[in-house]
């Protein structure tokens, strides 16, 4: 175990190193342009969101296709995972990780758009999309879409039992093996949330969505409000704070308060790959289900889709990393030097706050984490009925809950970086399919965003997957 970790480190090395970061960065400034600042029209995106549009085709309203995008992405990339970030690459790191999710939000909207324009609909009436369909549709390259579109899908479905179910419960199994008062073996912990699992997604994606449209809205609140909490008692650190995350995102050393930074290649590749983590723009994955949404056109459903960045990175990973490292500069104790890993780091802050902090972190890594879990097991549902057809969903969902149970006993770092090379394995084909149909994303948005409520008459293809 102790080669493979090490193998698996140098890979996760390899990978996210700087072709990596130029790609995935490269891709959200450009569509940025390329979508004239699509960011501008969030507010936009915020209210369509909550707009239902049920004479359009689609499996879920647009509301619920965002919840289940959001359950999957508010995990625990937006607690553990930004903790992670600083414990790696400084406080600098918060800067890059905010700043590719204000960038990302392009390359959301982007993914998204493309995901309904090339969506197909099965011989049963349910809809199916993604960078796969995108990537077989929309190229000219049949030959090379098609090898891309089987990448993709095999990524992403892989990735789903890592970033979706892996690093997720092992979370959970921490979280309550710390703060729970009686001990509870951490494989009992998977088939407690082994059974829930179940019987949840056995419903499929409307199931899910039900789940998640009551679950996600509250559980953020939950969260935010405990930020706030603790950035009230930190009032007088907010300011320095925010002078160390942007001083150390670029110069290695201390400043004020005793933060150290490793300077900008390590708070970029920290920051860049746990925020890629945390709003998962680029990988593709948000699109499986935006592909299901009811929808009149591409262009709303990618607006609605790009503003699960905004809130789980712009806004929730913000909140956290000035948590942390407000927390660090009034507490010393709670620092790099003295703690094991980012998870401890970031139980520490939120024990300031007496009696109820360990309980507002303990409750948030819980529902986030297992949000997320119930919003990948449809990705990765997605992805294996591309590869295999409908005879394989059975079998995955079996596969996807024995994760859920067996994974609490696997060392989390080790998770973690598996999640990181399978983020980045699955991000590869979906930038080329943004990239290379960023046209047709330019052309539409150009369209639609002037007749938003236009309905989109495109006959959508039937398959027999």
């Amino acid at each position: 175990m102790e080669v493979f970790a090490a193998l698996m480190n140098k890979i996760d090395s390899w990978i996210w190193g700087l072709p990596m970061l130029v790609l995935l960065c490269g891709t959200h400034i450009f569509m940025t342009f390329r979508t004239g600042f699509i960011q501008r029209k969030t507010l936009t995106g915020i209210r369509l969101s909550v707009t239902k549009d049920p004479d359009s085709p689609g499996d879920v309203s647009q509301f619920q296709a965002l919840a289940t995008a959001l359950a999957s992405t508010i995990g625990t990339g937006n607690i553990i995972g930004v903790g992670t970030a600083i414990y790696l690459g400084g406080p600098g790191a918060v800067l890059w990780c905010w700043l590719t999710g204000v960038f990302g939000i392009a390359t959301k909207y982007a993914e998204s758009l493309i995901a309904v324009k090339y969506r197909v609909q099965t011989a049963d009436g349910r809809m199916m999309g993604g960078a796969m369909y995108a990537l077989e549709r929309g190229l000219k390259w049949k030959k090379f879409g098609k090898v891309m579109a089987v990448l993709f899908a095999l990524f992403a479905m892989l990735a789903s039992f890592g970033i979706g179910c892996g690093t997720q419960i092992n979370a959970i199994a921490e979280v309550l093996e710390t703060n729970l008062p009686i001990s509870l073996p951490r494989i009992a912990i998977g088939i407690i949330f082994g059974i829930i699992t179940a019987i949840i997604i056995i419903g499929g994606i409307e199931s899910i969505a039900v789940v998640c449209e009551k679950l996600v809205p509250l559980m953020a609140l939950f969260y935010v409000v405990g930020c706030i909490v603790i950035l009230c008692a930190n009032y007088d650190f907010l300011l320095p704070a925010l002078k160390a995350i942007f001083v150390l995102a670029f110069k290695p050393g201390a400043v004020t308060g005793g933060l150290v930074g490793g300077g900008i290649r390590l708070a970029l590749q920290y920051g860049v790959a746990r925020g890629l983590f945390s709003n998962e723009s680029g990988m593709g994955s948000a699109p499986l289900v935006a592909s299901a949404a009811q929808t009149r056109n591409p262009v709303r459903q990618a607006l609605v889709s790009a503003t699960g960045t905004f809130w789980t990175t712009v806004v929730v990973c913000l909140m956290t990393g000035l948590v942390l490292v407000s927390s660090m500069m009034k507490n010393p104790a709670v620092s790099v030097e003295n703690m094991a890993n980012g998870g401890q780091m970031t139980t520490a802050a939120f024990a300031q706050i007496p009696y109820i902090g360990p309980l507002i972190l303990m409750v948030s890594i819980i529902t986030f984490a297992y949000s997320t879990i119930l919003g990948w097991s449809y990705y990765g549902e997605r992805a294996a009925e591309y590869l295999l057809g409908k005879k394989a969903i059975l079998p995955y969902k079996v596969l996807f809950i024995a994760v859920v149970v067996c994974a609490p006993v696997l060392a989390l770092d080790l998770v973690w970086t598996i999640a990181d090379v399978l983020n980045a394995l699955m991000a590869i084909p979906n930038l080329i399919a943004v990239l290379l149909l960023s046209g047709v994303i330019a052309a539409e948005t150009k369209h639609y965003l002037k007749h938003l409520d236009e309905k989109d008459e495109s006959e959508i293809p039937v398959v027999d997957r």
